[in-house]
């Protein structure tokens, strides 16, 4: 047996070699690669310059009536030709590379630290490593690495990917998810301290028997009660929440803001109601190129809706919004706002939220001078899916009103010729048909 272990030892030994080769040299070939690569450029630039001047000197050319000449500046650093030199220890080869390096150097050790055991196996003496030992040590130095990354990843993506919300009802949902990233976090800190610190501990001895431990009443209910009770809170603190966004009383709903959101492939259409407040029906029936979102303008509420290009928000006022999808499934989705509902074809959905901050004074408070808000698909709707990207703006009512009052009516001159023209061509076909009779 300890035969067929050597022979293995010298088969895999024999491979390390190979592989160490065939790993420098691609290592060797990307950087000559890249270093070919830049001298090629500089070669090509140089020789186009040689070859531009021979010309010049080698062809006669009349000189001009007029010396337009500009004197030639002197040549410095800065006129020579911009090379790209990519340093190799950017790219993904490079660390890939070295991971299977890292690898294999493991590897080798450990055969042949397994090789001397072996050695002294064959010579009748006691193998002095204590694997046991080092791989208790190993687990100490995880959990240490495991807690720092923690604490690391928190501290450098905690501002980017937790910013303040920009609605009120932003900060209960912000509020739910601090609870339950708090919880989790002490769980996941005492857990793994006490899975990788009981390894150190514990680790296995000849010296010493493992206890068989097969039942524990009162472990097995603190184990239960207390995540019952966690998760509990967890899904009740979460269902009031949700109920407070979104049922919300009628008296409420009247005086919000009334805005219609229509996502399509790939672009999101705006409508505003106008002064009476109220956004006119709809009908997919009478989608025509000159009534995108069908609009029934039979309805008298649609004549004052107006158009937006964009999505304008007074800060501090409620908006409520009619979302809804001409063709598939969309998502509105306005991330700072904390607002995601899914748009779907032929079944209205409706949103309430508040600003509490303009766009000015959230560029502010980010430091982000070219900040927007943005509204965004959050369902994958087709190949041009990452276009369906608008601008959303939030200001003060004095400055919302002036823009609105700016806008287009849907209502205009093209929508009534063409209702005019359809009512023309009906009272013909109703005459037809009376005379026919």
């Amino acid at each position: 047996m300890l035969s067929d272990k050597k022979m293995g030892l010298n088969k895999f030994f024999k491979i390390i070699p190979a592989f160490i080769v065939i790993l420098t040299f691609t290592l060797n070939l990307s950087v000559n690669g890249q270093n070919i690569d830049t001298a090629a450029a500089a070669a090509a630039t140089t020789t186009t310059a040689t070859t531009q001047d021979t010309v010049a000197s080698a062809v006669p050319v009349a000189a001009p009536l007029i010396d337009t000449s500009v004197p030639a500046a002197a040549t410095t650093e800065a006129d020579a030709p911009v090379v790209d030199m990519k340093p190799v220890y950017m790219s993904a080869a490079y660390y890939t590379l070295l991971f299977l390096l890292g690898c294999i150097f493991i590897a080798i050790i450990g055969k042949v630290l397994r090789l001397y055991e072996l050695s002294r196996g064959l010579q009748g003496r006691e193998a002095h490593i204590n694997w046991n030992r080092i791989q208790a040590i190993l687990f100490a130095i995880i959990l240490v690495l495991s807690m720092y990354g923690t604490y690391w990843t928190y501290d450098a993506y905690s501002s980017t990917v937790t910013t303040e919300a920009a609605t009120v009802h932003g900060e209960e949902l912000d509020f739910m998810m601090w609870v339950t990233i708090i919880i989790t976090t002490i769980v996941f800190v005492l857990t793994h301290i006490a899975l990788f610190g009981f390894s150190f501990k514990y680790g296995g001895s000849s010296t010493r028997k493992a206890y068989f431990y097969p039942h524990n009443n009162a472990l097995e209910r603190l184990w239960t009660i207390v995540p019952a009770i966690v998760l509990t809170t967890l899904v009740v603190l979460g269902f009031f929440t949700w109920r407070n966004i979104t049922n919300i009383p009628e008296s409420e709903q009247k005086k919000a803001l009334k805005i219609e959101v229509v996502g399509e492939q790939f672009k999101w259409n705006i409508r505003y109601a106008g002064e009476d407040n109220q956004l006119g029906q709809r009908n997919f029936k009478l989608t025509s190129a000159n009534n995108n979102l069908g609009i029934d303008f039979t309805d008298v509420k649609s004549w004052d809706d107006k158009l937006g290009g964009e999505i304008v928000l007074p800060v501090n006022r409620a908006v409520r919004v009619q979302i809804g999808a001409k063709d598939v499934l969309h998502s509105f989705y306005i991330p700072h706002f904390r607002v995601q509902l899914n748009a779907v074809p032929g079944m209205p959905t409706y949103f309430q939220f508040t600003p509490r901050f303009t766009t000015a004074q959230m560029r502010e408070k980010l430091n982000k001078p070219t900040f927007d808000y943005v509204l965004l698909c959050a369902k994958i709707c087709g190949a041009g899916h990452y276009n369906m990207q608008t601008k959303v703006t939030v200001v003060s009512q004095q400055e919302y009103e002036v823009w609105l009052s700016n806008q287009q009516l849907y209502y205009n001159d093209d929508v009534k010729r063409e209702l005019q023209q359809a009512e023309q061509k009906k009272a013909a076909e109703s005459k037809t048909m009376a005379l026919n009779n």
